[in-house]
């Protein structure tokens, strides 16, 4: 009998601006990819070029969406990125780390922005994708003022929110996480990047095995 097809493993970073995904997405993907795995490293919104034609609508802040169009045009985007992409990898067993998913949108725009919690957790399962594990990286709000003006690059619509949007942001991944500590888990991410992504790698391998 034929050895039965490797599982792929689905990974999200989630946190608020200036918390590190990025940069610790990349870092996880090398060093999953060290391991001789498959790793597809992707970002929301965005990922496939339908979904970056999204990505900066979205982020151009060219327009004043309303929340909940602005919601259902990150699961436009999610809904393209799933099918030409992170299905597809995750079925042939690739592990797949990606910078933000539905977290985000519930963060964003159901805490922050007010759009209706009930519609965004329908669109999440309508997608039918869930993360096997979640990192949502937490970092107090002067690192990320700090962080993010350190970037020296134009800052983009949800970068130029206030103190008070930020603040609801952060505690609204916080909710999420609390109410799924099977999926999520909490990194304080304020310190060196090596910490935190040593910090991570262990959160992996706990949650999921190794490699």
């Amino acid at each position: 009998m034929a050895d039965p097809a490797p599982k792929g493993r689905f990974i999200t970073l989630e946190g608020g601006e200036g918390a590190g995904k990025t940069t610790q997405s990349r870092r996880l993907a090398e060093t999953l990819r060290a391991r001789g795995l498959e790793v597809i490293l992707t970002r929301e919104p965005g990922g496939v070029p339908g979904a970056e034609v999204l990505r900066e609508l979205l982020l151009s802040g060219r327009v004043a969406w309303s929340a909940p169009a602005e919601a259902f045009l990150h699961f436009a985007a999610r809904a393209e990125h799933i099918a030409a992409l992170l299905r597809p990898a995750l079925d042939r067993g690739a592990w797949v780390v990606c910078d933000r998913f539905s977290d985000s949108t519930m963060a964003y725009q159901g805490y922050a922005q007010g759009a209706d919690k009930a519609l965004i957790a329908g669109l999440s399962a309508l997608v039918g994708l869930t993360p096997d594990l979640t990192l949502v990286l937490e970092v107090p709000a002067a690192i990320s003022a700090e962080r993010m003006a350190a970037r020296g690059l134009p800052a983009d619509r949800y970068e130029r929110e206030d103190g008070d949007f930020q603040a609801r942001v952060r505690a609204g991944f916080l909710e999420i996480a609390a109410h799924a500590p099977d999926r999520c888990l909490v990194l304080d991410a304020s310190s060196g990047a090596d910490a935190v992504a040593a910090a991570i790698w262990q959160a992996v391998t706990q949650r999921l095995g190794p490699p």
